[in-house]
């Protein structure tokens, strides 16, 4: 089930308070992707954000998408504290209505030289675009099977990075993008990009749960990084998007 957000010209699947777990362009308009040669804190990125949305005509609403880098795993507290204050700035804009979030998100935590602050690594927005292809971006997605319940109760195996165990996260992970894809009438055939999360040997698995899924079809980008809450091992994200641009 999809929602329209009507202001910013495309659909989302609703999820939590802080993001959706996607969004697709509406009729007449694309997906533009936009990453930040550097990354840079939050509100550097969201104020870089707001100028190249407005130098291309669009208003702050057609903001759809972001890709986040965060120092640390977050607790559970401090993942919600955060959330709380990073939606302050969609509100602002006219897009988050204190409860419900149209616009998908990654956020992740380099394991390797992490930004000492919360900051930006890329975002995305729709722009007109005569007799535009379907376009896209899937919220990033780790092994916690949804509901209210603690991470501990809804993590895939739980604390167990054997490689059993990190096989049976990769195949949820994998599942819950073919389910938001289809969400959109999308399947792995359409995607343009695949990134992946997680500072663990996934090698074992690419053949049967990713490749052979489809998942592959334009490679995949892995970033040494860990999701974004503690316990949490392997997460992804994908899109399809024909305008791609590094500022």
């Amino acid at each position: 089930m999809t929602r329209d957000f009507v202001a910013g010209n495309y659909r989302f699947i609703p999820a939590v308070f802080q993001f959706s777990s996607g969004a697709a362009a509406g009729d007449g308009y694309e997906i533009e992707r936009v990453r930040f040669d550097k990354l840079l804190p939050l509100a550097q990125g969201f104020a870089r954000a707001a100028d190249y949305i407005r130098a291309a005509g669009r208003p702050l609403t057609a903001f759809c998408a972001c890709e986040l880098r965060s120092p640390a795993a977050f607790s559970e507290a401090g993942f919600r504290a955060f959330n709380e204050h990073y939606v302050k700035t969609l509100a602002e804009w006219g897009i988050f209505d204190g409860s419900v979030n149209p616009v998908a998100r990654s956020n992740v935590c380099p394991e390797i030289d992490p930004p000492a602050d919360p900051s930006f690594y890329a975002f995305s927005f729709t722009r007109p675009k005569t007799n535009a292809t379907p376009t896209f971006v899937i919220a990033g997605g780790a092994e916690a099977r949804g509901g209210d319940a603690p991470y501990p109760e809804r993590i895939v195996r739980y604390r167990d990075v054997s490689p059993d165990g990190l096989k049976e996260k990769v195949a949820f992970t994998v599942g819950e993008m073919e389910r938001r894809l289809a969400a959109f009438g999308a399947d792995w055939a359409g995607t343009t990009g695949a990134q992946i999360y997680t500072v663990h040997d996934f090698h074992p698995v690419v053949a049967d749960a990713l490749v052979r899924h489809g998942a592959a079809r334009s490679g995949m980008t892995w970033h040494f990084a860990r999701p974004p809450v503690i316990d949490l091992e392997f997460e992804m994200d994908c899109r399809r998007v024909m305008r791609e641009s590094v500022i």
